[in-house]
This record gives structure tokens, sequence and C-alpha cells, in this order.
């Protein structure tokens, strides 16, 4: 009987994750995004089981912290150090002032428009300030976003995740709202952060050179140690009372741009657990909710209430102040401040509130739930929308599936891949007009599946695959990118 209850639960389970993995046809005919679907799948499937009981919490946190942490990396070697180097202002600024500003304006919402008391408004506001990677890269996955908006919105969205869980950590850990438990609680969050900064540069600093010189045996346990990396660095930053999510983040930015033995696997492996991940993420945050509190009209109407003022006033208006220091076309600082989505971080410290026993918590969690649902339903839906009306150069990402890989013993001396972003020097030139003499020269291109003959008058397009022979200094390598915003 216990063999055939196991059995059934990993039946579900597994039915569950296939499921999700051709979900995406569904989403795109219902025109809402992925992890709206998950939440509201699992919400009501939640109808029919047990309650959660603070036991299957605690797991829940612990699964989603984990999962948080790969979908992080994975993000952050997605950015890569080139990209991110070029909107470091910007992104540090709205993720750590942007997240600040915007708990602060929803604790004072909480408490002058609805009543909350000081505490519950702060916990509240900490909760629902930091933008979630999970939906974002979600909602913005098979798109390419030119100039610097797509950037600053993924790097956002990876790094005030840490500085959202910090600042709820800290205020958790001094309770009260006293001036002097907010110092305590300031003091403490800066300090898990500048911890969480040390660990993740000095572990991807390490892990980088590591991946170029340990020579592993096959493509499988280079692809797993990648990932285990990762999870060591949360767990080393985390018991050094810093924030472990941070330090994964920023060591997934350093190693994406090296080249290495197997970095092509990895990141394949990488981008399909962080898949995985999401997929937990939202399943396990969907079932532990229940419906019937969420569904009280008082609560509905606040967290809609709520979700409105952030939606339309808090982010538009306390976080768009802030970005008038950076140089940003006003499409792209409108498409930010728009695409900034609530998601499963959000939820998860809305969990860290019920752990925490604070007076209502009950009550907060089901606010934060309708908050997420309404940001991923609303702004997660509209962002492709968006983007065409403010004109923020948005293209979809033709999927290819089909692969032929060379392998070699050794690194391949001088031998580059690019692909042709749109709106590139490239996107539209001929090979003789890119050119830059007999040092370096195009050896291949490939599009849509078929090689092109690589000729003079050979013309390049967004998406051409292009592989370079580099003899010496690289100058070939800036006219496959797209131009950035002025900064």
């Amino acid at each position: 009987m216990e063999n055939e209850t196991f059995a059934l639960t990993v039946l579900i389970g597994a039915a569950v994750v296939v499921a999700a993995v051709f979900s995406n046809r569904l989403t795109r005919l219902l025109r809402i995004p992925t992890p709206a679907l998950f939440l509201i799948l699992a919400a009501i499937a939640a109808l029919f089981l047990p309650p959660f009981t603070a036991d299957n919490r605690i797991v829940d946190e612990r699964v989603v912290s984990i999962a948080l942490v790969v979908i992080l990396f994975d993000g952050g070697m997605h950015i890569g150090w080139s990209r991110f180097r070029a909107a470091l202002g910007p992104i540090a600024w709205i993720g750590i002032a942007g997240t600040a500003v915007t708990a602060g304006a929803i604790a004072v919402a909480a408490h002058f428009l609805f009543g909350f008391e000081w505490q519950s408004s702060l916990l509240l506001g900490a909760a629902l300030s930091p933008t979630d990677p999970a939906v974002v890269f979600s909602v913005l996955a098979g798109r390419e976003i030119s100039g610097r908006s797509g950037t600053i919105l993924e790097g956002e969205s990876g790094a005030n995740d840490p500085v959202g869980i910090a600042l709820m950590l800290s205020l958790l850990s001094v309770g009260g709202a006293g001036l002097d438990s907010v110092g305590t609680g300031v003091a403490t969050f800066v300090l898990q952060l500048a911890i969480g900064a040390a660990v993740g540069i000095a572990g991807g600093l390490v892990l980088a050179w590591v991946m170029r010189r340990v020579r592993l045996p096959d493509e499988a346990l280079a692809s797993v140690f990648t990932v285990a990396a990762a999870v060591l660095l949360y767990a080393v930053g985390t018991a050094l009372q810093g924030s472990g999510f941070l330090a994964a983040f920023i060591a997934g930015i350093l190693v994406g741009d090296v080249r290495a033995p197997y970095k092509r696997e990895s990141e394949r492996f990488s981008s399909g657990l962080a898949s995985l991940a999401e997929i937990t993420v939202f399943v396990l945050l969907g079932l532990s909710v229940r419906l019937r509190d969420v569904l009280r009209p008082e609560l509905l109407l606040t967290g809609l209430a709520i979700a409105g003022l952030l939606i339309f006033v808090i982010r538009p208006v306390f976080v768009g102040l802030l970005t008038l220091p950076i140089r940003l076309k006003r499409g792209e600082r409108a498409f930010i401040l728009w695409a900034g989505l609530k998601g499963a971080v959000p939820i998860l410290l809305g969990m860290f509130i019920l752990e925490s026993g604070a007076p209502g918590a009950a009550e907060l969690y089901a606010i934060v739930f309708i908050v997420v649902l309404a940001s991923v339903l609303l702004q997660g839906g509209l962002v492709p929308l968006f983007a065409k009306l403010l004109r923020v150069p948005m293209r979809i990402v033709e999927a290819r599936p089909w692969s032929l890989d060379v392998k070699f013993a050794d690194e391949p001396e001088g031998l580059r891949r690019h692909v042709v972003a749109a709106g590139s020097p490239a996107d539209g030139s001929t090979v003789a007009e890119i050119s830059t003499g007999d040092d370096d020269w195009i050896s291949l291109i490939s599009r849509a599946g078929r090689n092109i003959p690589v000729r003079n008058s050979t013309r390049l397009h967004a998406g051409d695959v292009v592989l370079t022979q580099v003899d010496g200094e690289e100058r070939l390598a800036s006219r496959f990118d797209a131009p950035a915003s002025p900064q």
C-alpha cells in the first residue's frame, strides 16, 4: 500500500511536469503568462488536497529557495559580465534604491490607506518590493530586446530579489517597528548584501578559473559541477549571515562570458534545470494557497487596490523618479517601469511572514498572492503589446532545435561564434562591408538550418549564426551586437 501511494505521488508529479512543459501552447492560446497558469491551476488543485501544515511550508520554502538559486544563477549566466557591466550603474541603482523606495511606499499606503499596523505594513512592503526573475525570464523567454532596456530589466529582477529577501529577513530578525528596530534592520540588511556580494565575487572568480583550468571527464560532470557550485556559494553566503541569493546571481554573471570546456553544455543543462525550477516554484506556491482566504471579499478588494497602486502609481512614479538620472529613451524607460513583474519571490517572502507568526500573517499572505497574480496576468500579459506601443525593439528568437557540433580536444585558437543581433552593424551588411582585412574573417554562416556560401557579396541577416576566425586582436565581435542605448 505504501509503495502504491508513493508510485501515485510520483505519477502525479511527473504528469504535472509533462503537462507544464507543453503548457506554452495553451498560454499562447489564452494569452496569459505561463507562471500565472501554474499558480491558478495549482491553487485550484489545492482545494482537493489536505491543507498545508507548518512542516509542509518549511519544506516548500527550502525547495523554492534552492529553485530560485538555480533560476538566479542561470539568469546571471544569460546576462554575462559584458552585458551587465554596460548597465551596472542602472541595475544596482534600481535594484537597491528602487526596492527600498517600493517597500517604503507600499508600507505607507498600507498603514494610512488600509489601516494596517506599522509592523504588518513594513512586512507587506518588503514582501512586494522585489520584481521576480522567474516571471521576467519566463515572459521574455524566446524574445530578444535590443538596447540596454532588456539588460536593465533582467538585471534588476535578478539583483533586487536578494535585496528584497535580505530586507525581509532583516525585518523579521529584529521585530517591532520602532526607530531602534529600523536602524538595526538597516544595518543587518547592508551587512547581508555586503557579505553576499563578497562571496559571489570571490566564488565566481574561483569558479571561472576552475571551469577554465580543470578538465573534467565529460560534459555531464561539468554541467552538474557548475550548478552544484552555484548552490554551494548560496550555502556559503547564507552560512556567513549574508545573502546567498546575491552570491549565486553574481557568480552566474562572472562565469557567463567565460570560454571554458563544455561551457555550452553547462549552459544548456543550467537552462533546462532553471525551467524545471520555474515549474516547481509556481506549482508549490500555488498549492500552498487557500483560495477560500484569497477570495474573501475584504482581502480580495484590498489586494486588488494595492496591486493597482503598485502598478499604476508606486512603480511608475516613485521608481520612475529614480530612473531619471539614467539616460534612456522615453519608451525604454516606460517599458522598464511597466515590466517590473511580481512573482515567486514575493510569495516566498509571504511564506516567511507566515512562518514568523506575525499578527495577521495569513491575511498578509493572501494579499501578496492576489497582488502577484494581478501583476503576472495584467503586466506580464501586456509586455509584448507595450513593447510594440512604446517602440522598444523586441523580436521573437526563432527556436533552433537542431545542432551540429564540432568538438575539439583543446580550445580552438581564434575561433569565435556569434549570432547577428537585430539592428547590429552586421544586420543587412555584406561580408565585404564588415570585413576588417586579413586578420579577422568569417569562416561559416548558418541560416535557418542550412549553411550559406561565404562570399564578399553574401548579405547577413538577424539571427544568422556566424563563425569567425581571429588572428590576433578581435575586431569583428562588436559588429554582431545590437547598438546600446545612450548612457
